[in-house]
């Protein structure tokens, strides 16, 4: 019975000592565990901020930004409203319930941003320069430096500041593939010069290669009817300049209709001029008319996407 109560003491011991073991071994864990929590410098538009190595309260103040976002997994707290669409577009809507609107790029609402208590910020120096010190006084506050046609960097930039380099790395790649693989089916097509105009409220525009459209079609490698505008933005245009547009073999529009009804009035007005009318693409049945979220205005991974599955239909392809 002695080396019974013996060996049962000992064993308590073993259980004691091994409990001590573990809890001395614990603040090494959490330290190492801390190290790898550290925050992280990010240099951006506007120098170089710290921000936390996995942020939880993000809040995204460009329509591009939040495709980033979707694209990787991660609900904003607040996101800027979409130009139309009350308050976001159809194609991003369903992924932002529950997300506060802030309003539009380039008066989001700052009382509303610190009212969400974000950790990290994103933004853009093209449309909010002026408020970079207020909102950086809420949290971290990453800046791209421009849009329209930048959107791969500054998707770059986001998954890198959201800590998710290697994924947005795997969502380019496939993009890029989706790309070759159309350049690969698309074949002489590829030899179609082509145009780009934009109808907004009184007035309309060509739209070039240094645009969300233009972006795309340089990596295809289509060539413009003006090989002049590969590095243009865009130009207001009178009707007088439809006839520049006999050099296209394909033109595609869309129209910038935020539900005033102007921009539909004036796009029905240049289609059914006798110079639009007229033209050899229009006769040739060479015009499409696409989104303006997702070929223009959205300008993110998402709209890249969806631009290219209307090129695909557009030119007859089977992906």
């Amino acid at each position: 019975m002695r080396s019974a109560a013996l060996l049962a003491i000992i064993m308590m011991l073993s259980v004691w000592l091994v409990a001590c073991g573990e809890k001395q071994a614990e603040p090494q864990k959490s330290g190492e565990a801390a190290k790898a929590e550290s925050p992280r410098k990010i240099k951006h538009a506007m120098g170089e901020t710290e921000v936390p190595a996995h942020p939880q309260r993000v809040v995204i103040l460009t329509n591009e930004g939040t495709e980033t976002l979707l694209a990787l997994g991660v609900k904003p707290v607040g996101a800027v409203d979409s130009p139309y669409g009350n308050p976001w577009f159809d194609h991003i809507k369903a992924e932002l319930d529950g997300v506060k609107p802030l309003g539009g790029e380039s008066q989001p609402n700052l009382e509303v941003i610190a009212a969400l208590k974000p950790d990290l910020i994103l933004g853009n120096k093209m449309r909010q320069e002026k408020v970079y010190a207020q909102l950086s006084a809420i949290a971290p506050t990453v800046f791209a430096e421009t849009l329209r046609g930048e959107w791969k960097s500054n998707f770059a930039l986001f998954a890198d500041a959201l800590n998710k380099k290697a994924e947005g790395d795997k969502i380019v790649a496939a993009y890029d593939k989706r790309i070759e693989d159309f350049k690969k089916k698309a074949g002489d097509q590829l030899k179609d010069k082509v145009a780009v105009v934009r109808f907004m409220g009184g007035k309309t525009r060509f739209y070039y290669g240094d645009m969300f459209t233009g972006a795309v079609f340089k990596q295809i490698g289509m060539p413009r009817s003006d090989p002049k505008s590969d590095e243009k933005a865009f130009e207001d245009i009178t009707k007088e300049r439809l006839p520049e547009l006999e050099a296209a073999d394909r033109v595609f529009y869309f129209t910038f209709e935020n539900g005033e009804g102007k921009a539909t009035k004036q796009e029905q007005e240049w289609l059914n001029d006798p110079l639009w009318k007229n033209l050899k693409v229009v006769k040739n049945n060479k015009v499409f008319q696409v989104s303006d979220a997702t070929w223009n205005t959205g300008g993110g991974v998402k709209s890249a996407n969806l631009m290219l599955d209307d090129m695909y239909k557009i030119y007859g392809i089977t992906p």
